[in-house]
């Protein structure tokens, strides 16, 4: 097929589109940025109403859609440019170019209201009750891509997903242990699900294959493995040779704390409301519906994932 992946900058996109190209697939990558991967690139923020969509998608039969305002802090206006109206304008040039097939990258924070989720599935979108202006924003472009009658899309969250070169999770994690600043929330205990890069991958992957069999159906992916919270940043610490945290913060100073903070800091605030909820709260998901509607199942086991972050760190 010949794919247009968005997000190729980031280790999940860049992974999709090197995994597709591996196999013989026609991979264009856009982003804002060179990706540096050996594929056609087209340089473009989907933010902007002016970007060249339909001269990107020319020719094209499938659509990955990962390119998303990540960051923890920021204004509404710019998650609204990107994640809404970037995906907006996306899925109208891919009809308009005949793309049969649309795989949307989501987050299972769409649906997550700030309560523990104890071996669920893939609940709805709901932008009322979704946690921060990442999560409100993704569950409104979620809803947007669902409400087409073409092409056949095909929603995927993936949860947590980390490995080598992440910078999100794991960089974010291991920078603040180094400095002495990571905290486990409440008791530690609370029990988490994640997803290794390498199954995420393999994942989307068959999301795509699948696309026309399983239009407008919504998958949460993780490797099916919930560890307590606090097992989880030792052992990531662990193999990056970084201290565990040795600080404790109760759940409510946290929360109270991420309030404050967020509103004042521009850049990575040390917590927010949500990062505090994320871990002091369980969410992990059961995976039955997702292994047999994708054929998948995740190859790479947590402490396999562990074995090479350590590797590819000494």
């Amino acid at each position: 097929m010949k794919v247009l992946v968005t997000g190729a900058r980031g280790m999940l996109g860049g992974a999709v589109a090197r995994a597709l190209a591996d196999r013989g697939d026609h991979v264009t990558v856009l982003q804002r940025r060179p990706s540096g991967l050996p594929v056609r690139e087209v340089l473009a923020d989907l933010g902007d109403p002016d970007a060249p969509l339909d001269a990107a998608l020319a020719g094209h039969d499938a659509v990955v859609h990962l390119a998303a305002k990540v960051d923890v802090v920021g204004p509404w206006r710019e998650y609204l440019r990107t994640n809404v109206g970037g995906t907006r304008r996306l899925l109208a040039a891919a009809r308009t170019a005949g793309v049969g097939r649309f795989v949307h990258v989501s987050s299972p924070s769409v649906a997550h209201a700030g309560d523990a989720l104890v071996g669920v599935g893939a609940g709805a979108a709901d932008p009322d009750w979704a946690r921060g202006h990442y999560s409100r924003s993704k569950a409104l472009a979620e809803q947007e891509v669902l409400a087409v009658g073409a092409p056949a899309v095909v929603v995927v969250r993936p949860h947590l997903v980390w490995g080598p070169g992440d910078t999100q999770l794991v960089g974010r994690i291991v920078a603040r242990a180094r400095a002495g600043r990571l905290a486990v929330v409440g008791t530690g205990a609370a029990l988490i699900d994640t997803t290794y890069v390498d199954d995420a991958v393999d994942a989307l992957v068959a999301a795509l294959d699948r696309a026309p069999e399983l239009h407008r159906r919504v998958l949460v992916v993780s490797g099916g493995e919930p560890r307590p919270v606090a097992e989880l940043l030792a052992s990531i610490c662990a193999a990056a040779g970084a201290p565990a945290p040795r600080i404790g913060v109760p759940a409510l100073i946290a929360r109270t704390a991420g309030a404050v903070v967020e509103t004042l800091w521009r850049r990575d605030p040390p917590m927010t409301r949500f990062l505090a909820e994320q871990l002091s709260t369980a969410h992990w998901f059961d995976q039955r519906e997702t292994r047999a509607a994708l054929g998948w199942a995740p190859r790479i086991g947590l402490d396999e994932g562990f074995r090479r972050l350590q590797t590819a760190g000494s």
